[in-house]
C-alpha cells in the first residue's frame, strides 16, 4: 500500500503492466500510472525513458525520491491515502453497471467534471456504477488501482446539475461494497488542498492512512541515450509487455 502502484502491477493488475528493467507501468491508454521501485537509481531512470519515450509526461505517486535535476516538473500535488475504517456500505438500487460501451458517456462526465485521470481503457480495471437521470449519465465511481486485499475507489465525479443530492457518497458506498463482498478493502486518495472531498470520505467513514505526493514530469530528450552500468539481475532495459 506505500507504493500501490507498483503493487498492483506486480499483482492484480500484472495483466495490464508493460516493464523496463525494474520501472512497470499501466498500459498507456489504460491509466497514466508509472511505478518506481522504492529507491530508483539512475539506470531506473533511463528505464522510465525508455518506457515512456523522449518529450512524454509521466505521472508518479508515492515515490520517495524525486526525478533527475533535468526532468521538467510540471504538476506536483501533496495527497492522502485512505482506507475504509466503518463505510456503511451498500449496493443501490439507481445505480447501474458500466462498461466498454459506455466509455464515451463516462469521459464526457470526466471531462465535465476533472475527477483525475480517466483514460478510453480505464473502464478494465474493475467495476465502475453510474447514475443516469433522464438517459444523461450524471455521475459514477469506480475501482483503479489493486494492491492484493485492496481495492481503490477512483473517478468519483458528479455532474453540476446534480450536486448536492449525495450521489457521490451514495456510488461510493455501493463501490465499497462490491470490493468488501470480495474480501477486500477499500481504499481511495485526494489532494491534501481537497479539503471538502476529504472531508467527505471521513464522514462516510475512511481514515488517513498515510499522506503522499503526485508528481508529473516530462522525460528529456536525451534520457534514453544515458546508458548506466546494469547488474545481470537487474534486467537489460528493454520494453516488455508484461501481460497480454
Amino acid at each position: 500500500m506505500d507504493n500501490p502502484a507498483r503493487s498492483s502491477l506486480t499483482g492484480p493488475h500484472a495483466h495490464f503492466a508493460e516493464r523496463s528493467g525494474r520501472i512497470l507501468r499501466y498500459r498507456p491508454d489504460v491509466t497514466p500510472w508509472l511505478a518506481l521501485p522504492d529507491h530508483p537509481d539512475a539506470q531506473d531512470w533511463v528505464d522510465v525513458a525508455t518506457l515512456a519515450g523522449p518529450g512524454a509526461s509521466v505521472t508518479l505517486t508515492a515515490f520517495r525520491e524525486p526525478p533527475p535535476a533535468d526532468w521538467e516538473i510540471v504538476f506536483h500535488a501533496e495527497g492522502v491515502q485512505m482506507v475504509d475504517r466503518a463505510v456503511d456500505a451498500a449496493p443501490d438500487p439507481e445505480a447501474v453497471l458500466l462498461g466498454p460501451a459506455d466509455v464515451p458517456e463516462m469521459l464526457d462526465l470526466v471531462e465535465r467534471t476533472r475527477p483525475g485521470p480517466f483514460l478510453p481503457r480505464t473502464v478494465e480495471l474493475g467495476t465502475y456504477l453510474g447514475i443516469r437521470r433522464d438517459g444523461v449519465l450524471v455521475a459514477m465511481a469506480g475501482e483503479r488501482l489493486h494492491p492484493a486485499g485492496w481495492t481503490e475507489i477512483s473517478a468519483v465525479c458528479t455532474d453540476e446539475s446534480v450536486r448536492g443530492q449525495g450521489l457521490a457518497s451514495r456510488l461510493i458506498r455501493a463501490v465499497a461494497h462490491g470490493i468488501r463482498e470480495r474480501g477486500e478493502t477499500p481504499f481511495l486518495h485526494a489532494a491534501a488542498s481537497n479539503t471538502g472531498a476529504i472531508r467527505l470520505y471521513e464522514s462516510l467513514g475512511f481514515t488517513l492512512r498515510r499522506r503522499t505526493a503526485f508528481l508529473s514530469a516530462i522525460v528529456p530528450a536525451d534520457a534514453v541515450t544515458r546508458t548506466r552500468a546494469r547488474t545481470p539481475d537487474q534486467g537489460a532495459g528493454s520494453l516488455e509487455q508484461v501481460g497480454r
